[in-house]
């Protein structure tokens, strides 16, 4: 692993000042970035036209919010999305989106995906700077069609910064009072034919305390939690003309993240490398035919390091791991052409093709690669054949090296009754296809994989309807939202062979059930405050406990109000989120709940120039200073060796300041 030193960053965060300087213009107040439209890019607009539920968080939310991650920033921006992170920024979380488990969302960068095919149970949440961020597109729904396996609940796209008609640059450094220090900067311009986006983002803290005080043993040593992470990218495009267009982009990330227990540790660590590189040409060939053709490269490497203090305590530490090696590098190629040959109808027809291979030193995950091709094909009705109605369909065939092939559908639509009223929904079929784990695992100590393992397969419906009204200067928009979803062949651990000692993955019988509902509210006054609200209700039921699914909360508010009044230089945020009543499986006495807890953040910015160059941003995180618990575990007490549950615990009250200069 390559440490950033304190010398290398500054000499990098120069480096990018400089260039953002070299290319400011302090006379402009607004930049305008480009817009052209792409095919891949528009996919989650289209989807929405025809019938998807897509929400769009942006990086002014992000800015106005004072988030560090994106993981903080979905928790308390993205409607109907459970996120919990278990100790504060850039560690794992828990998620759920419409009542799933955490391994049935897929989480993308720019449009290519980013999970950690090696386990189901993890996201890759925890190296991503909220700074990198242009918006994020939340697609409700199974979305197996175009992104495949994992699509099962949703997809959710991390747009990075986007390339500018003019020079565009910022800086920003910021601290809070779990000792975070922060720097980001950007600088992006237009010249001649080519477009160039350069950002980076360095995080450092020695953190929290992230269990009580009652949870910790006398033998856990280490009861902060550290992190350092720093992340640069490149974009760049070049357009041959205004049909033609070739993009090349990378972004490389370096951390050190603690992973610490209440229990023996003296010191745990994951050290994270990570690039993630892609190339894209876009043709539009005819008003007939347009396509792109993309290629990407996923390198994530990781080395675990973990050193125990003994009971009793010694001057000797136990090696439980130095340095392990676990990571998976995924590669592979992406068509998709747009087919208009009338006015009636457009088509879509498309190729995947994505190589996979990984291994885990720790958990003795040896190393396997796995290819998986996939067609797929969809027709959409045009405004010329229904008017105000929106039709799509299509089919996906997947093929993967290892494990049986799959085919699902999707039919979706859109029906705009008048102005004022709206209906729209989706249903089809969803997959997972195994993780390296559930495929191969062979600890001897613990489970084995099973290369037999069918797809876990869904059956899924989304359908809403929504209202827009005002009153008086007031713009308001009311959407009542039901989701369903059957997942079949679960996997999970499904016998014990005695002769090993190790339990044995398969496909559990019967069906996970969800059925849920939503209601989003958005209101406005563009000139002096917006405000939203969004309840989600998830019922999800375990087929063999017959309980709901572990770390899914019964229900989930999120609401937020923004004060931005256009005539004086500042604005101000509040956000309250709310998670229900969660259950905690495979404890040391079987199952606990936890939850029913609402997090209160309040944060404000102000303009220090007339031209707002310069911006000073507040933000009071767990404004109450609410202990809470972001999930649960088990550990040993020292004394007697007996078990118990111990708290993971959320950020506490934490106050964050940051100074913006924008070129």
């Amino acid at each position: 692993m390559r440490r950033f030193t304190k010398s290398a960053l500054i000499g990098g965060c120069i480096g990018l000042i400089g260039l953002s300087a070299a290319y400011a213009d302090t006379d402009t107040l607004e930049q305008v970035t480009v817009t052209a439209k792409r095919l891949e890019e528009e996919i989650p607009q289209e989807l929405a036209k025809y019938g998807t539920r897509v929400d769009v968080i942006t990086a002014a939310q992000i800015k106005n919010g004072g988030f560090t991650d994106v993981a903080t920033a979905l928790q308390t921006l993205a409607p109907g999305l459970f996120i919990s992170p278990k100790n504060g920024p850039f560690d794992y979380v828990h998620a759920s989106f419409q009542g799933s488990s955490t391994g049935d969302i897929l989480w993308l960068v720019d449009g290519v995906r980013i999970n950690n095919r090696l386990y189901n149970g993890t996201t890759p949440l925890d190296t991503l700077p909220a700074s990198m961020v242009e918006r994020i597109e939340i697609i409700e729904g199974g979305q197996a069609l175009f992104y495949g396996t994992q699509a099962v609940a949703g997809a959710v796209n991390i747009v990075t910064k986007s390339f500018s008609d003019t020079p565009d640059g910022a800086i920003a450094v910021a601290a809070d009072t779990i000792n975070d220090r922060h720097f980001d900067g950007y600088a992006r311009d237009t010249i001649g034919k080519g477009q160039f986006v350069v950002y980076g983002s360095a995080d450092k803290s020695s953190g929290y305390q992230p269990f009580r005080d009652e949870d910790f043993q006398p033998s856990a040593t280490d009861r902060s939690r550290d992190y350092e992470v720093l992340t640069l990218g490149v974009k760049y495009a070049y357009n041959f003309s205004d049909k033609i267009r070739l993009t090349l982009s990378e972004q490389h990330t370096d951390g050190r993240l603690d992973d610490l227990q209440p229990q023996l540790v003296n010191t745990a660590f994951n050290d994270r490398d990570e690039d993630l590189a892609t190339a894209k040409l876009d043709i539009e060939a005819s008003d007939v035919v347009q396509f792109f053709i993309k290629t990407y490269y996923h390198d994530w490497r990781s080395h675990y390091t973990e050193f125990d203090n003994t009971i009793p305590p010694s001057d000797t530490l136990s090696v439980i791991e130095n340095d392990g090696p676990w990571g998976y590098r995924d590669y592979g190629a992406n068509l998709l052409a747009k087919l208009s040959f009338g006015r009636d109808f457009d088509y879509f027809v498309g190729y995947d093709l994505q190589n996979y291979s990984g291994s885990d030193a720790v958990l003795v995950i040896t190393q396997h690669t796995e290819r998986t091709q996939a067609l797929f094909a969809q027709v959409r009705t045009t405004s010329d054949l229904f008017g105000n109605l929106k039709l799509a369909a299509g089919v996906r065939y997947s093929d993967p090296s290892v494990g049986e092939s799959d085919t699902v559908w999707n039919l979706s639509g859109r029906y705009e009754i008048n102005p004022n009223v709206f209906v729209r929904g989706q249903v089809g079929t969803a997959f997972r296809l195994p993780t390296a784990e559930e495929l191969f695992a062979d600890d001897p100590e613990d489970e084995r994989g099973n290369p037999d393992l069918k797809p876990e397969t869904s059956t899924n419906a989304n359908l809403s309807v929504g209202f827009l009204f005002n009153v008086g200067v007031t713009q308001n928009k009311v959407e009542l939202i039901g989701f369903y979803r059957d997942v079949k062949d679960l996997i999970d651990f499904t016998s014990f062979d005695d002769a090993t000692g190790q339990a044995v993955f398969g496909n559990v019988p019967g069906t996970v059930s969800v059925r849920g509902g939503e209601i989003s509210l958005e209101s406005s006054q563009s000139e002096s405050w917006s405000a939203t609200l969004d309840y989600t209700y998830n019922h999800s039921i375990d087929p063999s406990t017959q309980l709901q699914v572990a770390n899914v909360p019964t229900n989930l508010v999120k609401a937020s109000i923004d004060y931005h009044p256009a005539a004086e230089p500042w604005g101000a945020n509040l956000t309250v989120n709310h998670f229900g009543k969660t259950i905690a499986t495979g404890l040391w006495d079987g199952n606990e709940a936890y939850g029913n807890d609402t997090i209160v953040n309040l944060s404000g910015r102000v303009f220090l120039d007339s031209q707002r160059h310069q911006r000073l941003d507040l933000s009071l995180q767990n404004l109450f200073d609410r202990k809470y618990s972001t999930s649960l575990g088990t550990a040993t007490r020292d004394l007697d060796g007996s078990n118990y549950t111990y708290w993971n615990l959320g950020v506490p009250r934490n106050l964050r300041a940051s100074y913006t200069y924008h070129f």
